[in-house]
């Protein structure tokens, strides 16, 4: 997936839900959204590498944008979601 630079400079929320699982990763991603107004970006940090696939479908299957999906280091992913 090719990374949106422009629309990810500016991260409106951070949820670091590392230790989740799915679909507690997924359902614990949605609620953060509904907090936020269209057009904010929510990252999404796991260690539940099933969570890198679902999360997003889901997501996108909600309306949202999925900027980026990316390894941040030896255990963790970045999520980057644009809400819809």
């Amino acid at each position: 997936m090719e990374k949106m630079r422009g629309e990810i400079d500016k991260i409106d929320k951070v949820l670091d839900i590392k230790g989740e699982e799915c679909p507690y990763t997924f359902v614990r991603s949605k609620l953060a959204l509904e907090d936020m107004e269209s057009g904010q970006v929510l990252k999404v940090i796991v260690d539940h590498e099933p969570a890198t696939k679902n999360v997003p479908r889901s997501m996108e299957n909600e309306g949202n944008k999925v900027l980026d999906i990316s390894k941040i280091n030896d255990t963790d992913w970045q999520i980057i979601v644009k809400k819809g």
